[in-house]
């Protein structure tokens, strides 16, 4: 195999799985913010719009920001 078919190849499975890595992400803090979201007020309906028109970029925004949060909160 010649190698820029080779380094194609490896650009194509290395951004195959990046953007895999980031769907899973995405799915995950869109089902955590739905379900364990304290429904008092907006909070909850604001994080889901958030992820869902920001995608992972909302999703890294949720997880960094917000998750550990909520997680303190329930620790208290």
């Amino acid at each position: 195999m010649e190698f820029g078919a080779a380094l194609f190849f490896l650009f194509f499975i290395m951004s195959l799985l990046t953007a895999l890595a980031a769907a899973a992400f995405w799915i995950w803090m869109l089902i955590d913010c739905a379900t364990k979201e304290s429904s008092e007020g907006n909070d909850k309906v604001i994080w889901v719009l958030i992820i869902i028109f920001t995608n992972w970029i909302g999703a890294l925004i949720y997880f960094l920001v917000r998750r550990p949060e909520r997680i303190r909160e329930l620790g208290h």
